[in-house]
């Protein structure tokens, strides 16, 4: 029995839980989310945002920046790191207040 899977472009159909790692709010409801290997804008409502931060994975670290919890690999030396630390995975700066934060969150979910 031949089944056809349906494959998703995760750049035109992303999941915010399962394929973002962080995104940042812009000015008038313009949103940058960044995944593995893309970084898409999309202009959102007010209700949208709302529920996008109010999602449980995501943890604000700057006024501006949300990251998935669920997508960090390790955290240390005031960065967030998306993939390994020597590697050309994505990271950001948190300052160690957030770190600190963060580093609870990710030893409560293992």
């Amino acid at each position: 029995m031949n089944v056809a899977l349906k494959e998703r472009n995760v750049y035109e159909e992303f999941d915010v839980e399962s394929d973002v790692l962080y995104f940042k709010l812009g000015m008038q409801g313009l949103v940058s989310f960044h995944g593995r290997n893309y970084n898409r804008k999309k202009r959102m409502t007010a209700e949208e945002l709302k529920n996008l931060i109010s999602k449980r994975n995501f943890v604000q670290i700057s006024s501006s920046c949300y990251i998935n919890t669920a997508k960090i690999s390790s955290v240390g030396s005031g960065t967030v790191y998306f993939g390994p630390q020597h590697s050309d995975a994505k990271q950001l700066p948190v300052n160690r207040r957030k770190q600190q934060e963060i580093q609870q969150l990710i030893s409560k979910r293992q």
